[in-house]
């Protein structure tokens, strides 16, 4: 029960909430397009970044300088939910205008 307590308190914020629904309907994305996409400073995007990882929900990888983000694997039928959850989520209107365009910023 704790680690969803924590990954729910991960995504309680708005701005994680984004993030996550911009790499459900993305997939992997780097840390710029993000940035682009939701139009906030790097290192806010990237702290956020950094407590999605801490929570398990996200997955980092280096290419050079530049850090690619996407979802964790999935490893539970929770974690099937979640992502399910998540990709209905970036589909819906309302979360459209307030997320991020990825396919208009990439």
């Amino acid at each position: 029960m704790d680690r969803e307590a924590k990954l729910f308190k991960a995504l309680s914020d708005p701005l994680r909430l984004r993030l996550v629904t911009c790499m459900a309907a993305g997939g992997e994305l780097c840390v710029c397009k993000l940035v682009d996409a939701l139009a906030e400073p790097q290192f806010k995007v990237s702290r956020h970044l950094a407590i999605l990882r801490a929570a398990g929900l996200v997955q980092a990888r280096r290419q050079g300088t530049w850090m690619y983000y996407r979802l964790a694997d999935v490893q539970t039928e929770f974690d099937r939910s979640l992502r399910d959850c998540l990709l209905k989520l970036s589909q819906e209107p309302k979360m459209k205008t307030k997320s991020c365009s990825i396919a208009a910023k990439c």
